[in-house]
């Protein structure tokens, strides 16, 4: 009986431990971020914020990227595609169901893919949809997807944040209360200040490991310096101030990772407003830009040049930097040939992020040197949106596009810098038709070459991503192939 009792006891005090130890296991994640999202609904809006805390957390799309660019499984656990190229049969995982308790099935896929495509649509990427011709539902887990010509990144591009599947009865309120089918569901946001996620429970796919996630929005870079290293933060996804990294790097509470994005930050030019739709304008303004100065002074050294609207880690890149070297005397050469020997003046209108407003400091002092003077307005995103991105009310603006391979954008007249090439429109749909890997790196290698020739925009620099974050986090994404903060497999290191 005595040891029955000490064993008891034992057994008591072990498992006493074992509850105290899980108490202060932490399951829940703040990470900080830049950019607040204007509203939450991925599929009418080009704000790559939304993405940045809804993709894969809260929606999801027939095919998904993974952290290396991969285009892998969504909701789609397989697809069969016709010998014409132009039929994709989805098969749809079973079980699975939206956050408010309905399930998801092939209705919910066409009604998400006819309302992307709509005449009416507000998708910012409506082009991605344009070769849908039909969407057919086959039964509840199977749906034919039926497009106008073989598209070789059809399954690419239903993996990016504008293809997510949403729920028609839902989509009234999916602004401000979005619902998906991801491993967390939204919880809270209080605007100018954070969101809040919780774990999705009956998730039907591996479950996340996390109880709670928080994005928290802070815009200035010293206020971001101050709440990593307060540790208010748990980390900080796109760090707006590279300066500090090293003092992060020797610091052991934290880890810091550097990784490729998407993102060519470039200095957008609205190839329709005068003085800008002159070819040689514009061309001397690519001249009149020291690139490795606007990495060194606004990025503190990270970042890769580019000459074209091309990731310079994919094998297809071309470097083309040398058709816009720095060359200022050139640069008033062209002017004066343009008939703009006194220079002249333009707008510069600039979004937050820190790359753009310290940039834009630095590109009017070397504009400025040619006898180019800009007007500097500093927006808020939802403003740059409605100005510059909506309105093509703007000469010059500096902006990173971190969607995954988006050359795309030149063959879209309307696009807000406004390209109209017809050779580049006809190239484009090649490329689009077709499949064969060596024909499609041609194209693609002549589709960067155009652009860099016609002088559409200012080419910058490939954007890096610096994130900074407790060294006991695990499972966070390095590189950024896709704007996203996947928190689905990050966890806390015990």
């Amino acid at each position: 009986m005595r040891l029955g009792k000490i064993g008891s006891g034992l057994i008591s005090v072990l498992a006493l431990a074992a509850s105290i130890g899980m108490a202060h296991a932490k399951s829940d994640i703040v990470v900080a971020m830049q950019l607040e999202p204007p509203h939450l609904d991925p599929t009418s809006a080009a704000a790559g914020a939304i993405d940045s805390v809804l993709y894969s957390n809260v929606f999801e799309g027939l095919t998904r990227f993974g952290p290396d660019g991969s285009v892998n499984p969504g909701l789609a656990e397989s697809w069969e595609i016709s010998p014409d190229g132009k039929t994709y049969t989805f098969k749809l995982h079973s079980g699975v169901k939206f956050h408010d308790g309905t399930d998801m099935t092939a209705d919910d896929v066409k009604f998400s893919l006819d309302r992307a495509r709509a005449d009416d649509s507000a998708n910012a990427q409506k082009a991605l949809f344009a070769g849908i011709d039909s969407v057919e539902v086959v039964d509840p887990l199977t749906v034919k997807v039926t497009l106008s010509a073989p598209n070789g990144s059809f399954l690419f591009n239903m993996a990016w944040g504008d293809a997510v599947i949403v729920a028609p009865e839902t989509i009234a309120d999916i602004k401000t209360n979005p619902v998906g089918t991801g491993a967390f569901k939204f919880s809270n946001w209080v605007q100018g200040d954070r969101i809040d996620l919780e774990r999705n429970a009956d998730y039907w796919g591996t479950p996340a490991k996390l109880d709670k996630a928080t994005f928290k929005f802070i815009s200035d870079p010293t206020a971001a310096f101050a709440a990593v290293m307060a540790e208010d933060v748990n980390a900080f996804v796109g760090f707006p101030a590279p300066e500090n990294l090293p003092q992060f790097e020797a610091d052991p509470r934290f880890q810091v990772l550097v990784g490729n994005t998407e993102g060519e930050t470039i200095l957008s030019t609205n190839n329709k407003q005068p003085p800008l739709d002159n070819l040689n304008v514009r061309k001397a303004i690519a001249h009149a830009i020291d690139r490795q100065a606007i990495i060194d002074g606004a990025m503190f050294g990270y970042g890769t040049p580019i000459g074209s609207h091309f990731a310079p880690h994919n094998p297809d890149y071309v470097d083309l930097t040398g058709n816009s070297a720095y060359d200022p005397e050139l640069s008033k050469k062209l002017l004066a040939e343009a008939g703009y020997a006194d220079g002249f003046t333009t707008t510069l209108k600039l979004p937050p992020p820190s790359y753009a407003r310290r940039g834009g400091e630095i590109i009017a002092a070397q504009l400025r040197a040619v006898g180019i003077e800009t007007e500097i307005s500093n927006l808020e995103w939802a403003q740059w949106l409605e100005q510059v991105f909506k309105g093509k009310d703007y000469g010059l603006t500096i902006v990173s596009h971190t969607e995954p391979m988006d050359i795309g954008i030149y063959a879209r007249p309307d696009y807000y810098f406004q390209y109209d090439n017809p050779a580049f429109q006809k190239l484009f749909e090649d490329l689009t038709a077709e499949s064969d890997p060596e024909k499609r790196s041609d194209l693609l290698k002549q589709a960067q070459t155009m652009i860099s020739e016609d002088y559409v925009n200012g080419y910058l620099f490939q954007l890096a991503f610096p994130t900074v974050a407790n060294a006991k986090i695990k499972g966070l994404w390095k590189d950024a192939p896709t704007q996203a903060t996947d928190l689905t497999a990050v966890y806390w290191e015990d």
